[in-house]
């Protein structure tokens, strides 16, 4: 039993909840202080490096998150396992774990290609994939900052993709999408936190992700949103140094091999 039952049905919250907790966890970070001894990159560096003012931030994002509610309820309906109006067959917890790894592992596998090859292919990189990059300085809001064709190739396709090869149901869907979510939103919050559970757990987080944004790190470090597998098993992985500015603050100092 879940805290939703009977108010809404597992596909409204498969579809819905992500999109929630996007804006309150993103939401969090924008409303903290300044906190210029944790971030990754100075005020200054965000003022004169990003190029797209924060309303046409969430403009984007909100576009791209339409059209992921619209293929996630479409996909649910296509695929619900409901026996009976309302009522749905839940598998075992190490079922549903063992599914979530599988759609963790199917998510950066597609991300990372479709990624990756958004930036050796200039035409799309030139017309798609730089929408992102005008955010060189990452925040939390600017996370799903993309232009709307990428949005759907990259995070709505691969999501779908992951949910099907998974096996997973509605419900254990609304688990593994507010956690992508979440990790996602860490990845581009720009701070690097003292106890942040992501930093302590996975080698594909906040500062990892920021030397991808930075010039020397474009073609280096795509994946995403969980496990640098496929950058180290494929040359593209860029490690770096956390090193402390004397202003305050942290840099991620690429490291080049």
């Amino acid at each position: 039993m879940v805290f939703w039952e009977g108010y809404l049905s597992d596909e409204a919250m498969g579809t819905f909840a992500p999109i929630v907790v996007y804006w309150l966890y993103a939401g969090i970070y924008q409303l903290l202080p300044p906190m210029d001894q944790y971030r990754l990159h100075t005020r200054k560096e965000e003022e004169e490096k990003n190029s797209v003012p924060l309303s046409v931030v969430i403009k984007g994002v909100l576009l791209q998150q339409l059209v992921q509610a619209t293929v996630a309820q479409a996909l649910f309906m296509l695929t619900s396992k409901a026996s009976s109006p309302g009522v749905t067959i839940q598998p075992s917890l190490l079922v549903q774990l063992i599914q979530i790894i599988v759609a963790m592992f199917v998510m950066d596998t597609w991300q990372y290609f479709v990624h990756r090859y958004m930036h050796q292919n200039k035409f799309l990189y030139r017309h798609i994939h730089s929408q992102h990059h005008r955010l060189v300085v990452p925040y939390a809001i600017g996370a799903l900052y993309n232009h709307p064709l990428e949005g759907l190739l990259l995070d709505t396709f691969g999501g779908a993709l992951s949910f099907l090869a998974s096996g997973m149901t509605a419900r254990t869907a609304v688990i593994f999408f507010c956690f992508a979510v979440i990790k996602t939103v860490d990845d581009h919050c720009g701070l690097w936190l003292p106890g942040n559970i992501f930093h302590l757990f996975f080698q594909n987080n906040t500062a990892y992700h920021d030397i991808h944004h930075q010039l020397q790190g474009a073609k280096y470090n795509y994946s995403q949103p969980f496990f640098p597998i496929w950058d180290k098993v494929l040359g593209t992985h860029m490690p770096y140094d956390l090193v402390k500015r004397p202003e305050g603050g942290f840099e991620a100092r690429a490291v080049k091999d």
